[in-house]
């Protein structure tokens, strides 16, 4: 009966041509294999947000009951709090995979021709993840998460010009309130998605058509001397063991450090001592508080988002100052580039939370 269930379906959906694909495709052996592997624990990462954003959306009531509907899935419902541990962690989780992914593909050039839509595409799509964290945090409605909001939003809305008028956009109004939880509720689980999932597609696809680069260091040997695997059944077993992993270590997380529900926020009550935005956005926001500091005023607000977003832009377009493996100069200033964005990243975000202690 299965033979006959395969052939069934092998005649509709040609799964033969699928399997001799997946058989013809090899991944390439060496010192930095361990690194593919964490474009699929980002995937992972977000088919976890996936299942568990569903069953939240159960109980979940956005605008003014959204507090009490996080407390009632945090303390009432059977197995709420672990659910919504599992969501949060993962939520994190993912961005610090797709930074881990994003920083691999850099240093090991796999940017170059032809793959440079695949960089593009990354990069989008690790923006809208962090829109995606951004948009739930605020969604439990405690004091934490409505300051933290508000201290996040003070970054677009520093912005020159258009600044001021997007931030109320994004709040429904000059103030956070129960009209923003909405509009972030219409963002996290239809908007985004709607948006996310087509580039996720286009970017796997581009994946599958172009496979894995080799790095410099590998490329430079003759033919004969790479080693590969078969894409299937090997990669995808060690692929199948990380995501196991992986798993692993958002069950610990999850059941061992659920995630807290603090007080009912107040929009009248002062911000708690050591309010920042999430980890992935503390960079940015220690830049816009060291040039306000070092120029008080507008100017140093418009400064540090100028330096941010010209850095931004011209990480996007790295494929085009270093298109292949004839760049030479350009090849090591990329490199040194990567390493000092690194730097600034980690040294940033590291002070930030120093000053928020």
């Amino acid at each position: 009966m299965g033979q006959a269930i395969y052939h069934w379906l092998d005649e509709r959906l040609g799964l033969e041509e699928l399997k001799a694909f997946a058989q013809h495709k090899t991944v390439p052996v060496h010192a930095h294999s361990f690194w593919y592997y964490w474009g699929g624990i980002s995937l992972l990462f977000f088919l976890v947000q996936v299942f568990t954003g569903i069953l939240l959306l159960v109980y979940y009531r956005p605008g003014a009951d959204s507090y009490e509907s996080v407390r009632q899935i945090t303390y009432q419902v059977n197995f709420g709090w672990l659910i919504r541990a599992a969501h949060s962690w993962a939520a994190n989780l993912m961005v610090f995979a797709v930074f881990v992914h994003m920083f691999s593909v850099f240093f090991m050039k796999a940017y170059r021709k032809p793959r440079e839509l695949g960089w593009l595409s990354g990069m989008v799509l690790l923006l809208i993840a962090m829109l995606f964290g951004f948009s739930g945090y605020l969604l439990p409605m405690d004091d934490l998460a409505y300051f933290a909001t508000k201290v996040g939003l003070e970054i677009p809305a520093s912005m020159p010009i258009i600044g001021g008028a997007l931030a109320d956009l994004v709040r429904g109004g000059p103030e956070v309130n129960e009209f923003t939880v909405q509009r972030f509720f219409a963002l996290h689980v239809v908007v985004l998605p709607l948006i996310f999932v087509p580039i996720l597609a286009f970017h796997l696809w581009l994946v599958q058509k172009h496979g894995n680069a080799w790095p410099p260091s590998e490329e430079a040997k003759p033919a004969a001397e790479r080693k590969t695997m078969p894409f299937f059944p090997n990669f995808v077993w060690k692929d199948l063991a990380m995501w196991l992993i992986a798993l692993n270590v958002l069950a610990v997380l999850a059941s061992m450090f659920p995630w807290d529900l603090g007080k009912q926020a107040d929009p009248l009550a002062p911000a708690p001592l050591g309010i920042h935005p999430e980890w992935y956005f503390m960079s940015s926001f220690q830049m816009l508080k060291m040039m306000g500091n070092w120029f008080p005023g507008a100017a140093g607000e418009a400064l540090g988002i100028s330096i941010f977003t010209l850095g931004l832009i011209l990480w996007t377009l790295i494929p085009f100052y270093d298109p292949d493996s004839k760049s030479g100069r350009r090849a090591r200033r990329a490199h040194y580039f990567g390493l000092f964005a690194c730097v600034v990243l980690i040294v940033t975000t590291a002070v930030g939370y120093w000053a928020v202690r």
